[in-house]
């Protein structure tokens, strides 16, 4: 993973308009945009997500738009301009591991709260996998699942010391 990283960080100058445009682009189908229907569900969301989404409205003096169907949730214009403004000043190793943090969590909010020290990798990660989480202890563990978590969490530590540890 960290190799992966350092290979990415050689490549982002050439890379980076393209890398930020995506991003962007990215960010309109966050998946903490997409809330679940099952009240315990929503509630675990509301407890780990809603601070989050709070601080990147304040942030980017923005309102965001939440569904909980599968319609993506049309958001103001505003949003993508201000992200794109804070991607810009990143510095190469931070792009690199807003971009793997992204990937990994499926969600650039996360990413970014994680590249201005908002929150950690361990945080990341139990706000990515909250839903799979909560449904393992609804319905039981999956051993496939359980291993996917775990390797996620383990490539979210690699990002964070990447990030901090040149």
């Amino acid at each position: 993973m960290i190799e992966d990283l350092q290979k990415m960080l050689k490549e982002i100058p050439e890379q980076r308009s393209l890398i930020l445009d995506k991003l962007v682009e990215f960010s309109l189908t966050d998946m903490m945009l997409f809330w679940g229907q099952n009240k315990e569900l929503v509630a675990q969301q509301e407890k780990i997500w809603g601070p989050l989404l709070q601080w990147v409205e304040q942030e980017f003096d923005t309102k965001l738009k939440t569904t909980q169907n599968l319609d993506v949730p049309e958001q103001d214009q505003k949003l993508a301009y201000r992200l794109n403004f804070e991607l810009q000043k990143l510095s190469d190793r931070q792009l690199v591991a807003f971009y793997a943090m992204a990937l990994r969590t499926r969600s650039v909010l996360l990413a970014l709260a994680f590249v201005k020290g908002k929150i950690n990798a361990q945080e990341a990660f139990q706000a990515a996998a909250l839903e799979e989480i909560w449904q393992a202890e609804k319905w039981g563990k999956d051993e496939e699942a359980e291993s996917r978590r775990q390797t996620m969490r383990q490539e979210l530590e690699e990002i964070q010391d990447f990030l901090y540890h040149e």
